[in-house]
């Protein structure tokens, strides 16, 4: 048995002070809740729900010179984090049960955090994929924690944008289908115009193939309508066919606005993610920070972040996931066009939300919800999510009362590298336990 005293205690009832009671099963065996004053027991740490975060990218196999299962889980754990779910995007690509069961063995073996994996969905493999997974009597359900669906290329070249194999797989699945919602067309259009357009400014003509872009281009090029084109179609399939539909990464006032609507009609079927540098970051960083912030979707305007703020706090937004996806700095040289798309974010992104609840914007219970109890809910991970007797002691404990100042030699991804170095944040993470055991 091991006691944490002296806390308040995040419960689904609200903040209780008092000692949450570790059992040697590795499950929560006791709340003992104190009385106390809120102003006493201000000085003392908050404890939380480990984050279940539903969006990363561990790298591993085939990108282990960027990232691996080690190096980020730890990351993970550092931040709070204690379930990690883990994108297809890699080498070779999560859309084989040989590449799974090989995932599956690099995670048991290596991860200080629990996992699950997404299984990528591609023209190819969907008859495969709906019979090993995808249906209630499959024989390997249990092994994946949705289908991924890239609409849009992004990273890993698995664009799938077959609307009748789209229609096939949201019809004939109940499995949370995770999308990321650009449309390809509406890129390469775009990609092509502002290329024609520089050229014009430097050149005179459209002759000379234009090998970069200026940062700034990169939200004109994977704009609100690359979006809100993909995600409006995606989800009118969604409330056709019945289907699981989980939009990844939103960006736009625009898709939040028509979720509004779509969810409320879907009976809770539709759900969507925030990353945490989308709630931090608009376009006007870019002049600071360049292409350590270029992510697919793109950062966007500072009316789109306003947008996703209101509607993590408002409940439009269900989920954060932090879309971690680190690259080496060489990778992110360049422009809109060369430099790589992704960040590494998972160490920071309790901390960043923290941020937010200083600032008036999240309250801690939403905070609880959108990162642990809710993602805990979509994917049917029951056994955690909350600080409840009988659920997995995984648990974050966070001062307010020490800062946090990013740098070089604290951060624990492989990359080496953070969006935020030279930051501090007003709160520091001071222990994370998972499945009752202190990883951090």
């Amino acid at each position: 048995m091991e006691r944490i005293d002296n806390v308040n205690i995040l419960t689904p009832d609200g903040a209780k002070f008092g000692s949450v009671v570790i059992g040697d099963d590795g499950l929560i065996a006791g709340i003992d809740i104190q009385h106390a004053s809120d102003a006493s027991t201000r000085q003392y740490p908050c404890l939380l729900p480990g984050l279940v975060d539903g969006h990363v990218h561990f790298r591993e196999p085939g990108l282990t010179h960027k990232a691996d299962i080690a190096s980020e889980s730890r990351a993970a754990a550092a931040g709070g984090v204690t379930t990690v779910l883990d994108m297809p995007n890699v080498n070779p690509t999560t859309t084989s049960p040989e590449a799974l069961a090989d995932k599956h063995r690099r995670f048991a073996a290596d991860s200080v955090v629990s996992y699950g994996i997404w299984y990528g969905i591609t023209a190819d493999n969907v008859e495969q994929a709906l019979r090993d997974y995808g249906m209630p009597d499959s024989p390997h359900r249990d092994e994946i924690c949705g289908f991924k669906v890239f609409l849009g290329s992004s990273t890993g070249g698995m664009l799938m944008n077959d609307e009748a194999l789209l229609r096939h797989l949201f019809s004939a699945t109940d499995r949370v289908i995770g999308i990321h919602s650009e449309s390809e067309d509406i890129i390469r259009r775009n990609r092509q115009h502002y290329c024609d357009l520089v050229n014009m400014q430097l050149n005179g003509s459209t002759d000379r193939p234009i090998e970069d872009l200026p940062i700034e281009y990169h939200p004109k090029i994977r704009d609100v309508e690359a979006c809100m084109h993909t995600t409006r179609m995606a989800v009118e399939l969604a409330l056709e066919t019945g289907a699981n539909l989980h939009v990844c990464h939103l960006t736009t006032a625009e898709e939040v606005e028509y979720l509004r609507d779509a969810m409320a009609k879907s009976d809770g079927r539709i759900t969507c993610e925030v990353t945490p540098a989308h709630l931090m970051f608009s376009q006007e960083d870019y002049r600071r920070l360049g292409t350590r912030i270029k992510c697919n979707p793109a950062i966007k305007r500072v009316q789109d972040r306003d947008a996703l703020r209101l509607a993590a706090a408002n409940g439009i937004i269900t989920t954060v996931g932090t879309d971690h996806a680190p690259h080496l700095l060489s990778d992110k040289q360049g422009g809109a066009l060369r430099a790589a798309s992704g960040m590494p974010s998972i160490q920071f992104s309790l901390l960043s939300l923290l941020e937010l609840h200083d600032q008036g914007l999240l309250s801690l219970s939403r905070i609880v919800e959108l990162t642990a109890a809710a993602p805990a809910r979509r994917f049917g991970l029951a056994d955690r999510g909350e600080i409840c007797v009988g659920k997995r002691a995984d648990l974050v404990l966070v001062s307010s009362d020490s800062q946090t100042t990013v740098t070089g030699d604290i951060i624990l991804s492989k990359c080496g590298w953070s969006p935020f170095e030279g930051h501090t944040f007003n709160h520091r993470i001071i222990s994370t336990w998972v499945n009752g055991t202190k990883v951090y």
